[in-house]
């Protein structure tokens, strides 16, 4: 479950001059058409241009996301995974090569050059390569050597004691919230069993994971409108600004859950179980580049847990909801989900992701 799955159609626009003043500092040639591109978060509107030089992609952070220095830390992390080979959208500089963005009014855009891929397409062939990239990505980012003034963060979705705070907001803040009208009483419980969901999937990961034994730079967002897909191969990997270090075993959890995910329109109607063939090709395909040990793999359907928990949690701590969806609806979805992961935690586990362990584990 990507938050974009949820979103509403309320997105955020250039303003004409903006887009002059912008592109005034790239060398793009004349330019022949600026189309709006309506694609992932609804607060950073993006553009596709066609000029002169080529096709481009222009996109403005959203506020939340605007810090320079994390921007620029971002554009150092996918220099380094272009160095070794890795598939992204290439960063377009600006004029005589001086800079990755532009700072304009408080607002930090970025220009790309135009992937012309697919979105995920849910097959078993997408999946296994989505598992492939990732693997490639940790591989890729074991040599990176961030500079002293842009350190690498840290803190992920394993353990927070955001994910348990902003849990609580929801019950004693937010029941009053026009979302939750009516379904105060039956919020509490749904709260009260996710806190214990969390808990119980923490622990549980903590039992069979060593601290630091496979700590790297991870992702932190890996779904499936992160990356895109020509012929069911990975084209690009888009989205660096979660980045940070930790555990590949967080990254793997988190990715397998959003490429397994059974999801679509109202979350009413979702399917509580996960797509198990889509689970093991994911799987597959990561541990044909970097084999996992027996104990990791035990802890990817907590991990799951953990992290389909911790992602409601912001937005709807937030404003209440997901996207179009009312927080309570969501939380719903998420309980039915949970559920079931629970009650199938050692069969999952078990499932055979083995056949594919003999990689050569090089980038």
């Amino acid at each position: 479950m990507s938050v974009s799955t949820f979103q509403s159609q309320d997105r955020a626009a250039f303003e004409a001059n903006e887009l002059a003043i912008v592109l005034s500092n790239y060398d793009l040639g004349v330019i022949e058409s600026i189309t709006e591109f309506p694609r992932g978060s609804r607060q950073s509107p993006k553009v596709g241009i066609v000029a002169e030089r080529g096709k481009f992609l222009l996109k403005r952070r959203s506020t939340a996301r605007a810090n320079p220095d994390r921007v620029r830390l971002a554009h150092r992390v996918q220099a380094h995974l272009a160095a070794h080979g890795f598939p992204i959208a290439p960063i377009i500089l600006t004029r005589r090569g001086r800079h990755t963005l532009v700072q304009q009014a408080g607002h930090v855009y970025e220009l790309f050059g135009f992937v012309a891929g697919h979105a995920f397409e849910k097959s078993e062939t997408e999946t296994y390569h989505a598992g492939v990239a990732l693997a490639r990505f940790h591989q890729a980012m074991e040599s990176f050597d961030p500079p002293d003034t842009q350190p690498i963060p840290v803190g992920d979705y394993h353990d927070a004691s955001a994910v348990r705070s902003g849990l609580c907001s929801i019950g004693s803040i937010l029941s009053s919230h026009d979302s939750f009208s009516g379904d105060q009483a039956e919020l509490a419980g749904v709260v009260q069993f996710l806190l214990s969901a969390y808990d119980a999937a923490a622990a549980a990961v903590d039992r069979v994971v060593q601290p630091g034994s496979h700590e790297t730079v991870i992702h932190a967002d890996w779904h499936p409108g992160n990356l895109l897909f020509r012929k069911h191969q990975v084209l690009a990997v888009i989205d660096y600004d979660s980045v940070r270090a930790s555990e590949n075993i967080i990254d793997i959890g988190n990715g397998v859950l959003q490429f397994s995910m059974i999801a679509g329109g109202d979350p009413a109607t979702w399917p509580d179980e996960i797509d198990e063939n889509r689970y093991v090709a994911f799987l597959k395909g990561y541990t044909s580049r970097t084999p996992l040990e027996e104990l990791p793999l035990r802890a990817i359907p907590h991990l799951m847990i953990e992290a389909l928990i911790s992602e409601c949690v912001p937005p709807i701590t937030q404003t209440g909801s997901v996207g179009q969806w009312t927080g309570f609806r969501v939380l719903q979805m998420v309980r039915r989900k949970v559920t079931w992961l629970q009650a199938h935690l050692d069969r999952i586990a078990a499932l055979d992701v083995g056949a594919a362990q003999t990689g050569s584990g090089s980038a």
